[in-house]
């Protein structure tokens, strides 16, 4: 069994242990009854068709205790009181984790950080279920993240399709070729490159580079995973990123707004060859 798969396990066993406190009906009332979806798609540099698009690099900044690959990372406490440092350092969009088992989140840590942001929050689990997506709306995402690995194509393309009726944003990430295409072809507008296997946990920070040029340019291009320095946001702004995805060096710095505005000035630099 594959990590990614194991993990998946232990996401519906907890899932159904929440169907059981707030059901279907009641979690899809709640959904319609929450404030309407923020733009992650404009926020991270996304345009329509004609429009100029943003060259900036946007900073997406994860509110992250723990990992399967690195164990602990950080404490967190107060996870809306480090979410509003990335705010003010300049980040578009907030990563919270959820996911409890490997990860350490918690739908309370989403509902504290949106409650404490006015940027786009993004709601990061691996959503295999429909209740998770009226979950998530319910408690104020506006981004959710859909794993192509661990989807069909039937999946991928319902799920992406929910997720726009409910007024959010989708994250779609890849991790080769093959799937790249597949994101592309349900017509994802946001796709991320991890350079982490979630099959193995391995990371590969050339993995960026080597698929980039395959995703189509009118979609918003996320790298995703494997920022250790400044260095590493540098290349991948020089490869053409549109949005970087950060968690592990942001909670364990000491200054988290500082070392957002860093990255984000350091990546928007390298994209302009600066």
């Amino acid at each position: 069994m594959t990590v990614l798969q194991s993990i998946i396990d232990g996401v519906r066993e907890d899932l159904e242990g929440r169907r059981l406190t707030v059901d279907e009906r009641e979690i899809i009332e709640l959904a319609s009854a929450a404030t309407p979806a923020l733009d992650a798609f404009a926020s991270l540099g996304g345009r329509e068709a004609g429009e100029d698009r943003d060259q900036s690099v946007h900073i997406i900044s994860e509110v992250k205790r723990k990992s399967p690959s690195k164990g602990a990372l950080a404490e967190i406490p107060e996870p809306a009181a480090l979410a509003s440092m990335y705010e003010a350092g300049g980040a578009s969009v907030i990563s919270v984790l959820t996911e409890e088992r490997r990860f350490g989140g918690s739908l309370a840590d989403l509902d504290a950080v949106r409650a404490a942001v006015s940027v786009p929050v993004l709601r990061k689990d691996f959503m295999v279920e429909p209740y998770q997506f009226f979950e998530a709306r319910a408690h104020g995402a506006d981004l959710v993240l859909l794993i192509v690995a661990a989807l069909d194509d039937a999946k991928l393309a319902e799920f992406l399709a929910l997720t726009h009726q409910l007024g959010m944003n989708a994250l779609v990430e890849t991790h080769t070729p093959e799937e790249i295409q597949r994101a592309a072809a349900v017509g994802a507008k946001i796709i991320g490159v991890n350079t982490r296997n979630l099959k193995t946990l391995d990371v590969d920070i050339t993995t960026f580079g080597a698929l980039k040029d395959l995703i189509p340019s009118d979609r918003v291009i996320v790298a995703e995973s494997g920022v250790q320095e400044l260095a590493d946001v540098q290349l991948y702004g020089s490869q053409g990123a549109d949005a970087i995805l950060v968690g592990e060096a942001l909670v364990k710095s000491g200054d988290p707004a500082a070392t957002v505005r860093a990255y984000r000035e350091a990546a928007t630099a390298a994209r302009a060859g600066k």
